[in-house]
């Protein structure tokens, strides 16, 4: 098998993983088959936890995914990998060191392990009429709509999936504009916190 199927082979198998156990993609993607749409083409980035990020990018780097930026909070920090025609990988972890103590990620990685999505983020026209949409369908988001109105990136978490009283997955809605493709540093760390399912 040649790295474009075998990568597509991955992208697909983790994708239909992450919807068979998010509620809130389940109903998305019911509304997207509907139009036809479907949901893979409209997935902006994908996002896994780890305890160590080279070795979770690792099976993405093989099939053709390269380092684009490292992104740092607090307790916790990224790196971003890109693959044109695909999804950006977001992949975070604890700092290795007492910065890390009070991140969520070394938790929930040791719960549900490094192999699995964290969440798959959508991208949306209006982020707006994308949550009332969803909320007549039962829906539940966590906080509010990160970013202004307007701004280059605008961001929310659907309510977590809770797993024997943890919070597993989320589906993020991310509205874009002016070509921007990147990441916001305080709105990722707004997100984190709101994934926490409390």
């Amino acid at each position: 098998m040649d790295q474009a199927h075998a990568l597509d082979d991955l992208m697909d198998r983790m994708v239909t993983n992450y919807v068979e156990h998010n509620r809130a993609a389940r109903v998305l993607k019911a509304m997207l088959d509907e139009t036809g749409v479907g949901f893979t083409p409209v997935v902006d980035h994908v996002t896994i936890r780890t305890l160590n990020i080279d070795r979770g990018a690792d099976p993405f780097v093989k099939l053709g995914y390269a380092f684009d930026e490292t992104l740092q909070y607090d307790d916790w920090y990224a790196k971003v990998y890109r693959k044109s025609g695909y999804p950006a990988l977001f992949v975070d972890q604890a700092y290795p060191d007492d910065r890390g103590k009070t991140s969520i990620i070394p938790g929930w990685v040791n719960k549900f392990g490094d192999q699995v999505f964290h969440h798959v983020a959508v991208r949306v026209e209006d982020i707006e009429q994308a949550v009332a949409r969803l909320k007549q369908k039962g829906v539940v988001f966590a906080g509010n709509i990160v970013g202004e109105r307007g701004g280059h990136l605008r961001q929310i978490f659907s309510s977590p999936e809770m797993i024997d009283g943890q919070p597993f997955t989320v589906l993020e809605l991310a509205e874009r504009h002016r070509g921007y493709l990147g990441f916001l540093p305080p709105q990722a760390d707004s997100l984190m916190k709101s994934s926490t399912g409390k």
